[in-house]
């Protein structure tokens, strides 16, 4: 991760060098962001930061908060995110609360219909579940474990699953060698990665997603797909009723799938926003105040009126 950062951070430089831009969009809380968002902040760029504010668990999150900081606008999903960055000694003034723009695409009418996606990606199962589990960077020493855990108990359900590859954050690969205990086998599609358009579709039409990614906390819900949410490595992030957290133990893991199986869509979440967010984004864009806001950041220490500027934005 940290070759990434370095390496992505001196090729951006080389970019902005030669091409200055007004302004660096950065997004969520991963490695390539931070890049922008330090050489926004060592240029004198301003850096935009959509969805901070977020509780992501793991290095996710730390990340998140770092990009933040050396934000000078923040596009955030909602007000708990808002007061967050307030508590961050963010300026009121540089806070828009816009949604997320994946609830954008989640509610359009353009996402692939699930005949494509069966033909694009060879998933021909009636009913499935989408798979997505990650490492957890703080726990390195117990991922081993963990990973061979939860995919004996994938394989105890007699359920069909839709396996995608987890990230490329350290832990990856012991991941990767527990699911060789399903490489071939007829209940599982193991896909090394899927475009995001697809995979909306994939989860909007899913039974049920099981792992420790994001897309269980933020995404599904918007479907109304249950959640099994296992481990910790979405701790304290926001929850509905379709989520259920369990631990990292087999039975625990497959009981929760047979629950989530037969459970019946709730309506659709809008925590995150209501599918108009660009229009937000681009409206906050235009406004000549924004342009005019200092490169020079202070912390901003509100002490008791905190709850009065939350309820002013």
């Amino acid at each position: 991760m940290e070759v990434v950062l370095a390496n992505t951070v001196i090729g951006l430089s080389r970019y902005v060098a030669r091409r200055p831009p007004d302004m660096i969009v950065v997004h969520g809380d991963r490695v390539e962001p931070l890049a922008g968002a330090i050489v926004g902040a060592l240029r004198n760029i301003f850096v935009a930061h959509i969805e901070g504010g977020e509780v992501s668990g793991a290095i996710d999150e730390t990340i998140r908060h770092a990009i933040s900081k050396m934000a000078h606008l923040h596009f955030v999903a909602n007000k708990t995110a808002a007061a967050r960055l307030l508590h961050l000694g963010e300026a009121s003034e540089s806070v828009y609360i816009i949604g997320s723009p994946d609830i954008d695409i989640m509610l359009s009418d353009r996402l692939p219909d699930i005949d494509s996606l069966r033909r694009r990606y060879e998933i021909f199962f009636e009913e499935y579940a989408v798979v997505l589990f990650h490492p957890v960077t703080t726990e390195s020493e117990r991922q081993a474990e963990r990973a061979e855990r939860f995919t004996q108990a994938l394989i105890a359900s007699g359920r069909n699953f839709v396996v995608i590859y987890p990230n490329n954050d350290m832990g990856s690969e012991v991941i990767l060698d527990a699911y060789h205990a399903i490489e071939g086998h007829p209940r599982f599609r193991i896909l090394p990665s899927m475009r995001f358009e697809y995979f909306l579709t994939l989860l909007k039409n899913a039974s049920c997603i099981v792992g420790n990614s994001s897309a269980g906390i933020r995404e599904a819900p918007v479907f109304g797909v249950p959640t099994v949410n296992v481990g910790n490595r979405q701790c304290n992030r926001f929850q509905y009723e379709s989520i259920r957290n369990v631990s990292h133990e087999a039975r625990e893991i497959q009981a929760a799938i047979e629950h989530a199986w037969v459970q019946e869509r709730l309506p659709q979440c809008r925590h995150f926003g209501e599918g108009n967010s660009a229009q937000r984004f681009l409206a906050a864009l235009h406004e000549d105040s924004l342009w005019r806001r200092s490169l020079q950041k202070l912390f901003c220490d509100y002490g008791n009126f905190l709850s009065e500027i939350l309820r002013a934005i």
